[in-house]
């Protein structure tokens, strides 16, 4: 069985190395800008894992990487981006191929991407992720999937080179609905820590000794643990964009609306994003959003 890997961002290199390393067959690359494809197909292959080379190639075309490819594995930003390359694939799918989007788009547009694929006669997934590029590189992800119960099994093996956490959560659709649930989730628990540390500050308790008194109580929670250094440093070297994390709480905002549910503290969430991203703190980790609670409270440039 041959692996098609498209998108080769921050989650989606460590993620198709992962699978470079632990399946035997040969797994093709392919990313927008292709220097990145090349490069990593290089490295890969000149690395030794068990004993054995890693086969691994890259291939300029999306829709030839399609071809010589059984499944296909997308991780690319946005919904036109999964959009677009769904319609290069196309031509090339049809029984016998398998497509598993684990990109974090609109769940309405992966739905429509998914008729497309199964009309051509192939088998669709979408599998976002949870967790953040060191778990990509460990590969431990969470991967919520949507699709039905034969895709699922079918594609359980597949998922396993990249995660440890899998679950599936209905059909075509329903992994992301819950990525975006679980996005939108973290970030307004990335909104409390943001505003609690700031008072801390304000009354001399570093981000340090903040992080270490809340784990003494109920308030713990994992996006602190993985953020306390960088809060304590005011340095946000992306792991997860914070352009990236603003997507996916405008998806969230998009989601409640189309089924009526009100969600005021996403929609603050969504109004700190907006300010960062004016900030111009786009490319920096989504942990960056602290900086635009702290400017509130002391009118300090970012």
């Amino acid at each position: 069985m041959k692996i098609g890997f498209i998108g080769l961002g921050i989650m989606g290199a460590p993620m198709s190395s992962n699978i470079a390393g632990k399946h035997d067959d040969t797994v093709y690359l392919n990313n927008r800008t292709m220097d990145k494809a090349f490069a990593l197909a290089e490295k890969l292959n000149n690395e030794l894992e068990g004993g054995r080379k890693r086969n691994v190639a890259a291939v300029s075309s999306q829709a030839e990487l399609a071809r010589l490819s059984d499944v296909i594995i997308t991780m690319v930003p946005k919904s036109e981006d999964s959009e677009a390359v769904y319609e290069a694939l196309l031509p090339e799918l049809g029984p016998g191929k398998t497509c598993i989007d684990m990109s974090t788009i609109d769940p309405e547009v992966s739905k429509r991407i998914a008729g497309k694929v199964k009309a051509r006669g192939a088998r669709f997934a979408d599998a976002p992720v949870v967790k953040s590029r060191a778990a990509a590189e460990a590969g431990t992800l969470g991967i919520y999937v949507g699709s039905d119960e034969e895709t699922f099994e079918a594609i359980l093996p597949v998922l396993r080179y990249m995660g440890t956490n899998i679950i599936r959560m209905g059909d075509n659709g329903a992994g992301l609905i819950m990525k975006i649930c679980h996005n939108a989730l973290v970030s307004q628990i990335q909104n409390g820590v943001n505003e609690t540390v700031a008072i801390a500050e304000a009354y001399g308790i570093d981000p340090a000794t903040y992080a270490r008194a809340i784990s003494y109580g109920g308030g713990q929670n994992a996006y602190l643990d993985n953020h306390v250094e960088m809060l304590q440093k005011r340095e946000y070297p992306a792991a997860f964009s914070l352009r990236n994390a603003a997507k996916d709480v405008g998806i969230a905002l998009e989601v409640a609306g189309r089924c009526g549910v009100s969600v005021p503290g996403e929609e603050n969430a969504a109004e700190v994003y907006k300010k960062a991203l004016a900030e111009g703190l786009g490319e920096s980790d989504w942990g960056a959003t602290a900086e635009i609670i702290r400017k509130k409270k002391s009118g300090e440039t970012v």
